[in-house]
């Protein structure tokens, strides 16, 4: 008997949840998914209801606070955080020392490699007995010679963006 009189109200509960639980997909940019709309206002709007698709709602994690004298990410400096001229003027300073370090360096290489290479004509060494030894080492040079230019064209671009 008991079970004769739960089972219409466990029907109209479970019908009446569903009715609260509607999840409508609404278009445009973005593309909106929303429980909070009824069926007039989906209508109106062109939505269509989701029905039998499980919905997943994620929260995205909220920022932590830096921690003070943290290093600042790019572009999210505040207004307030600015950088004294003189201090950014010691950075510029330093980053082109090390810039003109590593152009001296790349262009000792560059150097060094185009010596050894000779216009393809570099001297054969006594463990390249086998000739294709030989023409493989000189496209290894060929292309590093390429790369340490490649490099020098580099590092004089970044180096003529720092402000004089």
């Amino acid at each position: 008997m008991l079970n004769r009189l739960l089972a219409p109200l466990l029907v109209l509960a479970s019908l009446g949840a569903q009715a609260e639980g509607t999840v409508y997909r609404c278009p445009g940019p973005p593309v909106l998914y929303t429980d909070a709309l009824s069926a007039k206002e989906a209508n109106e709007k062109g939505c269509r209801t989701i029905e039998g698709t499980p919905i997943t709602v994620l929260q995205s994690p909220k920022p932590r606070p830096a921690a003070p004298g943290a290093p600042v990410a790019e572009g999210q400096r505040g207004a307030d955080s600015r950088v004294d001229a003189g201090q950014q003027r010691v950075r510029d300073d330093e980053r082109r020392r090390v810039l003109q370090t590593e152009l001296r360096a790349a262009e000792e290489r560059l150097s060094a490699a185009q010596k050894e290479f000779s216009n393809g004509q570099g001297e054969r060494r006594g463990d390249e007995r086998n000739y294709q030894r030989y023409l493989d080492r000189m496209a290894e040079l060929k292309d590093s010679i390429a790369r340490h230019e490649a490099d020098i064209q580099a590092l004089k671009r970044e180096i003529a963006k720092l402000p004089s």
